[in-house]
């Protein structure tokens, strides 16, 4: 089976094949990358809403069946910001966005930093129609300071509840197993294989 990501990041497709070598039904899976014009506009006000655009945009560009992610950071104490525009808090510049976000939060309490990554995932037809839809969260916490130099964006400062590391200090095949985005693609690959 031939699957479009709705990405252009090389990145996340070694990602996602990387959790996919998991199960042995998935031997067959072939994943491939968005085309190059893939540029949808996230319009969306939810992380199932925006990874639908994307995906729906990914399966017509392509003629094949598509999976999108939308993910972000929730942060309680800021009301659930920076929410569904976590990559654009901060003009996409990931070290200024965790600066913006440790100075939001420099007078909240240490026990009320909860914060949650999230992670929606979309499978869509070619002819647009939904075939899946599933949201995953990771529950954490957000750190005084940045610590680790592993993973991207926010992992530098979200402490995973149950664990004294960040999730940049984690490695990556704990983070994989444990993360918002390998909860939500396992559940999507189950459905496939399924």
């Amino acid at each position: 089976m031939k699957l479009c990501l709705a990405t252009k990041n090389p990145g996340k497709l070694k990602e996602l094949v990387k959790i996919a070598q998991e199960f042995d039904e998935t031997k067959d899976l072939e994943l491939v990358l968005a085309p190059p014009e893939f540029d949808p506009e996230e319009t969306g006000s939810t992380f199932i809403e925006n990874a639908i655009i994307k995906a729906r945009e990914a399966a017509r560009l392509s003629g094949l069946t598509a999976v999108a992610d939308d993910s972000g950071l929730c942060v309680d104490a800021l009301g659930g910001r920076p929410g569904v525009l976590s990559a654009r808090y901060s003009e996409g510049d990931e070290a200024k966005g965790r600066e913006k976000l440790l100075a939001e939060l420099k007078d909240v309490p240490l026990g009320k930093r909860t914060a949650a990554f999230v992670c929606a995932m979309a499978l869509s037809n070619p002819d647009g129609s939904i075939k899946l839809q599933v949201q995953k969260d990771w529950q954490g916490s957000i750190c005084t300071t940045e610590k680790g130099n592993n993973g991207f964006g926010y992992d530098p400062i979200f402490l995973p509840n149950g664990l004294n590391i960040t999730s940049a200090e984690m490695s990556p095949e704990d983070k994989n197993r444990l993360s918002h985005r390998g909860q939500a693609w396992r559940a999507v690959l189950a459905n496939l294989i399924g």
